[in-house]
């Protein structure tokens, strides 16, 4: 059973949505006492339903989800149930059931407010279902069951679930393979990890490589790599074209079948995903069903927001554009733009007041927020109505809105909640401050949470008090407490990842100096290269949408991890090594021709600064080396690209000063006409200059 995906997640949503008349959606709040009733009529029209899990994995974002449900935790400055909602809305679904029981309160409000200026509310209905003491996954299922509300087969989705895929053609998918397996009663959907960063989504599977059914499926530890992978025997013996799929993220997105509900009402044993998933696949012959899976494209990205870890990285992705177009500056959930989006991923709010700071890359400014003189900030979010003092540093940093954060404060892999004050001269590493915090001058802090009161039960005699309404509980006493649950996976922290794998897709200097990526092996590189060169060659023959380059470019980039500079490099080598620059049929002018008209987008992507235009020509050195016929050439090449502005005259300059003249002795003679006609022209407008002046 091969996958067809009609068209890619990016596109306009148009074609995914239903035919009907857009309008503004209608909210129905139920609460678990209440019944439900259908409009006259209702029945008869067949609609595309979800059902959409709120407050799921409260316990690994405490302080936040003592007070607040998770599902409206800020992802990059937007709740993280508005991607949900958009994915939901972009793959043509009509009626949203949004099941919450911690916070259901505060969820009804949000949905309720948010009708009038959400794009996700446009031809939308979305039901709002309260259950009084449901503790459990399995417990929202009953409850939903128990309701009648599921007519047909439906979208379940996570809350915390971060997708740009168009989930209308997995649903269809779905419907098809029910027409030959009536017993089948979920369609689970994966994605290919880019990395082997565990964040506690991974999973391994053994799946049928012809019909795609599911036979095993293991969580994977997060805090560690296993020795022995437990698979039935009968697994391999019973059928003869297994495969074992090892590597993959479980997003927690599946399309089920109106029996899937029954199931969870007859086997009140399951109380999680994993317990359904395990109870169908023990007992397929008594309960007469099955799973089968969706295995996303590479282009497509989904991932739950488990953890803080899996937030952090998340963050990054949206920040980087991987799940386009569910990005800071294209509006998500908002009808207007927010942001400017500028080079090295810097989303500034054009109400935002930055004066002489450092925004190095992968930062989100909110409106209305303010960042003092000499500050430096990366790899950070910055929410709205944010003051941030003068000499202060962010790594890695996530600052909800109206906080403030006094002079000479030194802060990374935090997370700061709303409201919360950060006094001058403090320190906190690893640390997540829950809201209305007030953190006292000179603090320092490690692998901490700072909760604003103290907690009710017995993990309140570990806290300390370090404020009137500031309380910390250290990592090592919650981990402490969690050793005794049984099946217990350590929940990953945010931190520097390269104290966790060599190969991280997120890492910083050891030296607390600008955040980059790791150095790559050799045969990391030439992955790199290979696959890019792989990438612009397809995109030259098929006249592809240079964006949709771009983002393949990214996603490698994050699979080899490549920092900045070493993008722009191979981007470089890359293009110069496509076959009509490497073995031009005429000259080298109309060969660079052929390929900068499709091809431009992708290099001013990324040749855009000054350190970007040194390493395009650093590339070309290697290019010099490699290949003898631009060999020959090379002062045309540089002239092309400066005539094309790729390029400007000082940095050529600069560059060729740099070079040795022992070793690149024959490159500089190969050059040397050029530059000197261009110190002439540059010396002819320094006098045209003189003489106006």
């Amino acid at each position: 059973m091969s996958q067809n995906f009609a068209s890619e997640p990016w596109q306009s949503a148009t074609s995914a949505q239903p035919d009907y008349q857009s309008q503004r959606s209608q909210i129905a709040l139920t609460g678990s006492s209440r019944g439900f009733h259908l409009h006259p009529g209702e029945a008869q029209v067949q609609k595309v339903q979800a059902i959409l899990i709120a407050d799921d994995n409260a316990k690994n974002f405490r302080p936040f989800s003592e007070t607040e449900s998770v599902a409206l935790l800020p992802l990059v400055n937007v709740p993280m149930i508005d991607y949900a909602l958009e994915a939901l809305n972009r793959s043509g679904v009509m009626e949203v059931f949004v099941f919450s029981s911690l916070h259901y309160q505060n969820v009804k409000n949000f949905i309720n407010e948010s009708l009038t200026s959400a794009s996700w509310a446009i031809g939308m209905t979305v039901h709002v279902i309260g259950g009084e003491g449901c503790r459990c996954f399995g417990d929202a299922m009953r409850e939903l069951d128990s309701k009648g509300l599921i007519r047909e087969h439906f979208i379940l989705l996570n809350a915390n679930s971060v997708t740009n895929s168009n989930l209308k053609f997995i649903l269809e998918q779905h419907k098809k393979t029910v027409t030959y397996d009536k017993g089948t009663v979920a369609t689970l959907v994966f994605k290919q990890a880019n990395t082997h960063i565990r964040s506690g989504s991974e999973v391994m599977i053994a799946v049928d490589t012809q019909n795609k059914r599911l036979y095993h499926y293991q969580e994977l530890s997060s805090d560690s790599k296993e020795i022995n992978l437990q698979i039935p025997l009968e697994v391999f013996t019973h059928n003869s074209e297994i495969a074992l799929l090892h590597n993959l993220i479980d997003p927690e997105i599946a399309i089920g079948s109106p029996s899937m509900l029954s199931l969870f009402s007859d086997n009140f044993d399951f109380e999680t995903r994993v317990d359904f998933i395990r109870g169908i696949l023990i007992n397929e012959e008594i309960l007469d069903s099955r799973i089968y899976i969706s295995l996303l494209p590479r282009q497509h990205y989904a991932r739950k927001v488990n953890n803080l870890f899996s937030y952090q990285i998340v963050s990054n992705d949206i920040i980087n554009r991987w799940t386009y177009p569910l990005v800071p500056d294209m509006g998500v959930k908002c009808l207007t733009q927010q942001y400017v989006f500028l080079k090295n991923n810097i989303y500034r709010s054009a109400t935002a007041n930055l004066a002489k700071v450092g925004l190095r890359e992968n930062v989100v400014v909110g409106n209305e927020s303010t960042v003092g003189l000499g500050s430096q900030l990366d790899c950070s979010v910055i929410g709205k109505n944010v003051l941030i003092g003068q000499n202060c540093r962010l790594h890695y940093v996530f600052i909800f809105d109206n906080v403030t954060v006094e002079d000479n404060c030194v802060l990374e892999f935090c997370v700061i909640g709303s409201g919360s004050k950060i006094a001058a001269n403090c320190e906190l590493k690893g640390v997540v401050v829950d809201y209305n915090c007030i953190i006292s001058n000179n603090s320092q802090l490690a692998k901490s949470k700072i909760f604003s009161s103290l907690l009710k039960n017995e993990k309140g005699k570990m806290m300390r008090k370090i404020s009137e309404n500031a309380f910390v509980l250290d990592d090592e006493a919650e981990v402490a407490d969690d050793e005794d649950e049984k099946n217990h996976f350590t929940s990953p922290k945010m931190k520097k990842l390269t104290a966790i794998v060599e190969n991280s897709d997120y890492s910083s200097s050891s030296d607390g100096g600008e955040s980059r990526g790791c150095s790559p092996l050799l045969d990391d590189a030439n992955g790199f290269l290979s696959e890019v060169i792989d990438s612009l060659t397809r995109g030259l023959q098929e006249k592809s949408n240079p964006e949709y380059l771009i983002l393949e470019i990214n996603s490698s980039r994050y699979a080899y991890n490549m920092s900045l500079r070493e993008v722009n490099f191979n981007v470089v080598k890359a293009i110069f090594n496509l076959s009509p620059i490497k073995r031009p049929s005429n000259n080298i002018s109309v060969a660079l021709n052929t390929v900068f008209n499709h091809l431009r987008p992708v290099m001013t992507n990324y040749i855009r600064t000054d350190d970007a235009m040194m390493d395009c020509l650093k590339a070309l050195e290697d290019i010099f080396e490699e290949n003898e016929f631009l060999r020959n050439r090379m002062s045309q090449v540089v002239h092309y690209l400066y005539d094309q502005d790729f390029i400007t005259e000082d940095i050529i300059l600069a560059w060729y000063k740099q070079l040795d003249n022992n070793q690149d002795k024959i490159l500089k003679q190969n050059l040397q006409k050029f530059i000197e006609w261009l110190q002439q022209t540059s010396g002819s407008d320094d006098e045209e200059t003189d003489e106006s002046v």
